[in-house]
């Protein structure tokens, strides 16, 4: 069955983000979000962690679409890496303002893989993409007045570069769509080996 046969591709994740960057570069989807615990291994490593839990959202939703072979599943992962460290998303606000005390005036690495299961079985497709981010320094008050507008809570590494986070960051080095949550050049072409015809790049 062609993904491409009246089946929109499945986007595994509740992100606002990765929703408006999809539906900006035109591809059709639903919305299925995966619920799983994103716990790291003992020993894991930042990538490695992004990348396994990448396919394993794609493939709980793929399962669960069993009876729908060939649907495509897209899913993704991002952390923020400082100091070696894998940093999810903040506990709570007291938790962001720390998160983010350790960010501003350095630099860190951002994460996401992104995964590509098909309905019916076999193994998803997985690329990863790392950026650079040069954040510069910033006081306690800032930080906690940004953390008080409520955006750093549901963010990896609590902030949002296509938001209000915008502020602490002077430069990113590598794709900003990548940090903001899809990089969508490796996305785009993830969809167009699987036959996404909608994922194909303007004439």
């Amino acid at each position: 069955m062609s993904p491409t046969a009246g089946k929109p591709l499945v986007l595994a994740s509740a992100s606002p983000r990765r929703r408006e960057l999809l539906a900006r570069a035109g591809v059709a989807f639903e919305v299925r979000p995966a619920d799983l615990l994103e716990d790291a291994l003992p020993g894991e490593a930042p990538r490695a962690l992004a990348e396994r839990l990448a396919a394993e959202k794609s493939l709980a939703v793929a399962r669960a679409l069993s009876d729908e072979p060939g649907r495509l599943v897209l899913a993704a992962d991002t952390i923020v890496v400082i100091d070696g460290e894998a940093l999810g998303k903040p506990d709570d606000a007291p938790h962001a303002v720390r998160l983010l005390r350790r960010l501003v005036g350095r630099t860190h690495r951002v994460i996401t893989a992104v995964a590509l299961a098909r309905a019916g079985g076999g193994v998803p497709r997985v690329v990863s993409v790392t950026s650079e981010v040069h954040m510069r320094r910033a006081d306690d008050a800032e930080i906690r007045a940004y953390v008080a507008t409520g955006e750093p809570l549901d963010k990896a590494g609590a902030y949002a570069a296509q938001g209000e986070g915008r502020r602490f960051i002077e430069r990113i080095v590598g794709s900003e769509t990548n940090v903001i949550g899809l990089p969508m050049d490796e996305t785009l072409a993830l969809l167009r080996d699987a036959g996404l015809a909608s994922a194909a790049p303007p004439a």
